[in-house]
């Protein structure tokens, strides 16, 4: 494996992990989720390390999101020059 398929590797894990951590602290913050599901989350859970959780998760996904639109912007600009150029 070559040093930019690693670096991509590492990259898309990074934001699969984020992004679950994101949307399983988002489903356990909306309250209307708990009520439905009968759930008692906010007594074991506690609101404030949800949030936190939830926001540092999603600030990594962005930043990670950031860098793969970068390491990957010649290839986006070929694919749109490629499609504008066929019709």
């Amino acid at each position: 494996m070559n040093r930019t398929t690693s670096l991509n590797y590492l990259i898309d894990v990074g934001l699969a992990i984020s992004f679950f951590i994101c949307f399983i602290t988002g489903i356990i913050k909306w309250p209307g989720i708990i009520k439905i599901i009968g759930v008692s989350a906010y007594q074991v859970l506690h609101v404030h390390n949800i949030s936190t959780l939830h926001d540092m998760s999603g600030l990594i996904m962005g930043l990670l999101v950031f860098i793969h639109l970068i390491l990957h912007f010649k290839w986006m600009v070929c694919v749109t020059k490629s499609m504008f150029r066929m019709k």
